[in-house]
């Protein structure tokens, strides 16, 4: 499948109903006070840079981002492919964004939490396949069965 992977505003219909779809896959496995979800409205804030992916014919089919947390860390959120697409590739190609573009802001360290409940392997292998290690917990997330840490540390850009 090609697509397409673009920065784009996550104040477009479509792109909210990725995240509707993503909260609606969660809901079910973990509880609320273990979800850590950014709604769109967050995702547009200046520290915080959306990817979407899109099919041949212009269809949203995924979405990814990245948190600023200081000026050498980031945070991968919201990750999500259509069940459609699963399996093509797709989620690779937004983290390969998220990971390039973290690189060219001078971020080396970059971070998510992701759950633990069933169906959530997949996505454990995609952050393992593409350089990430297990870690602990980071920022204000509580220590608990409900979340797996990951971490990447990745090289800076070289200089022309």
């Amino acid at each position: 499948m090609t697509v397409t992977i673009a920065i784009e505003t996550p104040l477009q219909d479509d792109v909210r109903g990725l995240v509707e779809e993503l909260n609606a896959h969660l809901l079910p496995l973990s509880p609320l006070e273990f979800q850590f979800k950014m709604t769109v409205e967050q995702m547009a804030g200046a520290d915080t840079t959306v990817f979407v992916a899109r099919n041949a014919v212009g269809e949203a089919v995924g979405c990814g981002a990245l948190k600023a947390i200081s000026a050498t860390e980031g945070e991968v959120k919201r990750m999500y492919t259509r069940p459609s697409v699963r399996g093509q590739r797709v989620g690779s190609a937004l983290l390969a964004a998220i990971t390039e573009l973290a690189g060219s802001k001078g971020i080396s360290h970059l971070l998510l939490e992701t759950g633990t409940g069933p169906g959530m392997s997949e996505a454990h292998r995609l952050y393992t396949n593409a350089g990430f290690s297990v870690r602990g917990p980071f920022l204000d997330y509580p220590d608990s069965e409900w979340s797996a840490f990951f971490e990447k540390h990745i090289g800076q850009p070289a200089v022309a």
